[in-house]
């Protein structure tokens, strides 16, 4: 099976450039798309409702 669809990664903030790191050394051929939303972090006291509106 070939599947060229890339690996997601949103980050609500900056804290996942590590995990990003950590992918591509686990899976170099992977294509990854890595988006972080420092503006509007932190995600943890936000409603539902709002983090909707965020994305």
């Amino acid at each position: 099976m070939n599947n060229n669809k890339p690996i997601g990664i949103f980050d609500s903030g900056i804290g996942g450039t590590s995990i990003w790191t950590e992918i591509h050394r686990l899976l170099p051929d992977e294509k990854t798309i890595y988006l972080a939303d420092s503006k509007n972090a932190p995600y943890g006291q936000k409603s539902k409702a709002e983090i909707i509106a965020l994305s």
